[in-house]
C-alpha cells in the first residue's frame, strides 16, 4: 500500500517538508521513495504541490497522512470519499465544577472593597533635623 507523507528537510530548527509517495511499510527518513509531489514550507506558509500527481495517486489508494489531508485541502485539491478527515482537537473538561473561569464569582461587600480616603488635613508633616530626629522630640 502507498502512503503520502512529509519527509522532513532543512537544517536544524528550521524544518522544511517534501511531500512524497512511498510504500508504508518503509519510514520516511529511508529514501525509498515512488514520487515527489511538492514541497511544504511552515515558515513561510508556501504549499506548492502537483496537482495531476497528487490527484492520480489520491484516485489509485494511497492513503494520505492527516497533515497531507490539511495541505491537499488547502490547496483545493478534490480527496476521494474514502479518505478519512482528522479528528478535530475539541475535547471535553473532566472537571468543569473546578474551573476559575466557570466559578461563581464571589461577592465583595462595599465597606471592604472601597478603603476609606484619608483628608490631606489629617496628616501631619513635621520638620526633620539634620541628624533625622524631629523637631519636636529634641
Amino acid at each position: 500500500m502507498l502512503a503520502i507523507r512529509l519527509q522532513r528537510t532543512g537544517r536544524k530548527g528550521h524544518a522544511m517538508f517534501r511531500m512524497v509517495v512511498q510504500d508504508a511499510r518503509r519510514t520516511p527518513t529511508s529514501g525509498k521513495v515512488v514520487t515527489y509531489l511538492g514541497s511544504y514550507d511552515p515558515h513561510a506558509k508556501q504549499i506548492s504541490i502537483n496537482h495531476d500527481k497528487a490527484s492520480f495517486y489520491l484516485e489509485h489508494g494511497a492513503q494520505p497522512s492527516p497533515r497531507v489531508i490539511s495541505l491537499l485541502k488547502a490547496e483545493k485539491i478534490k480527496l476521494p470519499a474514502w479518505v478519512a478527515e482528522a479528528n478535530s482537537k475539541q475535547r471535553s473538561v473532566r472537571n468543569p465544577d473546578k474551573r476559575r473561569s466557570t466559578a461563581p464569582k464571589p461577592e465583595v461587600s462595599k465597606q471592604e472593597a472601597v478603603p476609606e480616603a484619608v483628608s490631606p488635613e489629617a496628616v501631619s508633616v513635621m520638620p526633620v533635623d539634620d541628624e533625622g530626629a524631629s523637631a519636636e522630640a529634641a
